[in-house]
């Protein structure tokens, strides 16, 4: 199984950003994803989570209402769509998934229960 996020970048404060994160070896459709990320200095933080289907979603307080996850399961692809971007959303984002399909880990968990890790996109936002 392997996991590929992109999109990240250097952005201005209130600036808009899109992360994908490709995947591939296993049926992406049975099994929800997440986004999670670390600051430096810091622990890594649960950021949003998508089912597999795609009908439900949960997001950390700290984005909601500026960040969107959704999913193409034709595309084996899960987003993370990023609005009002601040300066302390800097940080590496990782999208995850489980090791079980059909189960969605607790955000609250900081990532216990997701097996399948992407190698991290580098979020940047200047003030």
């Amino acid at each position: 199984v392997q996991l590929q996020a992109f999109g990240g970048g250097l952005v201005q404060a209130g600036a808009s950003l899109k992360l994908s994160c490709a995947t591939s070896g296993r049926t992406f459709s049975s099994y929800a994803m997440g986004w999670f990320r670390q600051a430096p200095g810091k622990e890594r933080e649960f950021v949003a989570s998508i089912s597999w289907s795609g009908a439900r979603t949960s997001y950390a307080d700290s984005v909601k209402g500026r960040f969107t996850i959704s999913r193409d399961n034709a595309k084996a692809t899960v987003y993370l769509h990023m609005n009002s971007l601040k300066p302390e959303d800097t940080a590496l984002y990782y999208c995850a998934s489980p090791l079980k399909p059909r189960y969605i880990p607790p955000g609250q968990l900081g990532g216990s229960g997701y097996g399948y890790w992407g190698q991290g996109t580098l979020v940047t936002v200047s003030s």
